[in-house]
């Protein structure tokens, strides 16, 4: 943010926010783990208790009835567990490892699914699946981000048409500034958001339909599942396509794997938008407390401390967008720090210089040289970050 503007003499205030943005959302993390460890251990853990009960009542009657010690029939359950971990079922399902079922396996494996109903037993299976993962989930990923760099790009194209459809915008589109023409055209995190969240509540919806009639599920255990799957949290509690025949057979399996793979894509995009969203949160909740932390120091009447965020003068007009977007090259030569007001001015400034450069090109004009947004709500990072980044500030000035 602020080290972006003032060069080189920021570097250490920019590696103390990014410090504290790390240790604020780590924080919240362990909270939040805390939180979900409590709510969970209160709703299953007196299910588990009476399910353990009735399960040695059971046993203790059917070892009664068959005059069976305890130990001999623990003995035949763990041969049990093991014929039921290498795929053999009392019920009569599928085959794991015939070529359908192994492409269902390899599937989760790349998209990280991991249901774990099927996982190599012998040793070549297991040294080749470490090679074989390590390619296809790095590739799977890759597939992810340039899946949601295409959705940017159809949204920012639709935005763009949207826009272009409404009354009277041809005529005052000459009377509006650069910067306003350029956002009517560019989708926000919010925009984003929404579509994102909408195809993302459709596809979990109409696809939880299908796996209540095709498997015999509940409604709610069948979206459940599409939740879990789709996310790649992969329980394998509930998992589709294991039984031995079903009505449409070879439909039903390749519409399953057409939702699994879709279901993962906008799960995977919708996630990275909505990590977006935390990220502003920590960025304003550090805001908030470093503003905090100035009004105590001015209170006592001590200077602000270096690479801190402290009190300094508002910039506007023209001298204040030159200085946020870099064009001019000035810099601050009094080696004073940047207030939470001069921040949120450079932003906005060069957000407006950004915008102009896009509506320029747009319009078919050349573009000029200009630096980068200073810290907007989709700068930085990596991976889906960058593309984000990149494609909200790029394709929606392209046709």
């Amino acid at each position: 943010m602020a080290g972006r503007d003032c060069g080189g003499d920021c570097g250490p205030g920019r590696a103390n926010e990014d410090n504290a943005r790390f240790l604020l959302l780590g924080a919240l993390l362990a909270l939040y783990l805390l939180g979900g460890a409590a709510v969970f251990s209160a709703l299953e853990r007196p299910h588990e208790r009476q399910a353990r009960q009735r399960w040695e009542e059971r046993l203790a009657g059917f070892g009664r009835r068959h005059n069976l010690s305890r130990d001999a029939l623990r003995g035949f359950l763990r041969h049990f567990e093991e014929a039921a971990a290498a795929g053999v079922r009392v019920d009569g399902a599928r085959p794991r490892w015939d070529f359908p079922g192994a492409f269902y396996f390899v599937g989760t494996v790349v998209s990280t699914i991991g249901f774990g109903m099927a996982t190599p037993a012998t040793v070549g299976g297991k040294v080749f699946l470490i090679g074989y993962g390590l390619l296809g989930c790095s590739s799977t990923l890759l597939f992810f981000n340039l899946f949601l760099e295409r959705l940017i790009t159809g949204i920012a194209h639709v935005t763009r048409w949207c826009g272009a459809r409404r009354p009277g915008r041809r005529a005052g589109r000459r009377a509006r500034s650069p910067g306003r023409a350029a956002a009517a055209g560019k989708p926000s995190v919010r925009v984003v958001l929404l579509a994102l969240g909408a195809a993302s509540l459709a596809l979990c919806c109409g696809a939880a339909a299908l796996y209540a009639a095709a498997e015999g599920w509940g409604y709610l255990d069948a979206l459940y599942f599409c939740f879990v799957a789709f996310s790649t949290i992969g329980f394998g509690d509930l998992v589709s396509g294991q039984q031995a025949r079903y009505d449409g057979q070879g439909l039903y399996r390749v519409a399953n794997f057409v939702l699994l793979l879709s279901g993962v894509c906008c799960l995977y995009s919708l996630f990275n938008v909505v990590s977006i969203l935390v990220r502003q949160a920590v960025n304003w909740a550090l805001g908030r407390a470093a503003g905090a932390g100035c009004r105590r120091g001015r209170g006592r009447g001590g200077p602000p401390r270096r690479n801190a965020v402290g009190p300094g003068r508002v910039r506007s007009g023209a001298r204040g967008a030159a200085e946020a977007d870099g064009s001019s090259g000035a810099r601050r030569l009094s080696g004073e720090m940047v207030s939470m007001k001069d921040l949120l001015a450079a932003n906005k400034a060069s957000l407006a210089a950004l915008q102009k450069q896009l509506s320029e090109a747009a319009s078919g004009r050349p573009r000029r040289a200009s630096t980068p947004p200073a810290d907007d709500e989709f700068s930085g990072g990596v991976g889906a970050f960058a593309v984000m980044n990149g494609r909200l500030a790029e394709t929606s000035a392209g046709s």
